[in-house]
């Protein structure tokens, strides 16, 4: 188990759908909520808010599969499948009535599991993830997307391609142990295969494009003003479709804004949860 000394997360195992399943549990009070660990890093990119959040809230972070520590599947590295393993990850955990903070990758298949599962959710807390339809990425997430294949990636130390997407998190530098946490998790061919996700945008984006007016369950969209990947289009073209969402873009942050404000990340997430999400 990798964790750091001062951490408050704690990650174990559990199994999920015959996957091993690493996650973190904490906070206590009558609402659950679910993290979904972003790319590519793990469910201790939560560190600097987990005590914010966990004043208000029973919290499970988990790394959805093939990500972080958790085993991959294969037929699972899609939004839309993803979104179906959210709502057996509600089910393994208890949690009736969970909200879902999906930065990130969880951002589309976050919006795949309310819409597969209407009234399973409370609420979402989304953004900084692909979701414009035609793609509107930029930088490395558009290459990464774009490849004509893989093989070049496979020929790369994936720890050093990992190192150069952390090193565009502005004022923050994880503690090394965090760090070392985000580079083994995908090390040898797991970052490579993660590609896998990102790169299903192309035919996956329109299919959840035609979902978003169906979706009733709140959502709030939170991305940095200067995210390096994902422009702000992103977050717009949900707002517009979504019945019931509203938008915060987090001044002079970048694509990790969880990690680089979380200050105003914790407190846009806990206002959500504490009366936001009511009156969307």
């Amino acid at each position: 188990m990798t964790t750091t000394s001062n951490s408050l997360i704690r990650p174990q195992f559990t199994t999920i759908d015959g996957l091993s399943i690493r996650y973190a549990e904490g906070g206590e009070g009558s609402q659950d909520a679910i993290l979904l660990s972003p790319w590519p890093e793990s469910v201790l990119a939560f560190d600097q808010v987990w005590a914010r959040l966990a004043d208000h809230t029973h919290l499970v972070a988990v790394d959805p599969p093939g990500f972080g520590k958790s085993e991959r599947r294969d037929s699972l590295m899609n939004p839309q499948a993803m979104g179906d393993f959210i709502v057996s990850v509600a089910d393994a955990f208890g949690l009736e009535n969970p909200h879902i903070v999906g930065p990130d990758i969880g951002t589309s298949s976050a919006l795949f599991a309310a819409a597969a599962a209407p009234g399973r959710f409370r609420s979402l807390v989304i953004g900084s993830g692909g979701a414009a339809v035609p793609l509107q990425l930029t930088g490395v997430l558009k290459e990464w997307v774009e490849a004509p294949d893989l093989e070049p990636y496979r020929q790369m130390d994936a720890r050093q391609i990992v190192t150069v997407a952390l090193s565009t998190i502005e004022g923050y530098t994880p503690p090394p142990e965090i760090r070392e946490d985000y580079l083994s998790s995908f090390e040898g061919d797991r970052f490579v295969e993660s590609m896998r996700y990102a790169r299903s945008y192309p035919d996956q984006l329109p299919l959840l494009s035609d979902l978003l007016p169906t979706i009733q369950t709140p959502v709030r969209i939170v991305q940095g003003s200067e995210d390096q990947v994902v422009p702000p289009v992103n977050a717009e073209f949900l707002h517009a479709r979504l019945p019931h969402s509203r938008v915060d873009f987090i001044n002079n942050a970048g694509h990790f804004c969880w990690e680089e404000k979380p200050d105003e990340y914790a407190s846009l997430v806990t206002n959500w949860w504490d009366e936001g999400h009511v009156h969307a």
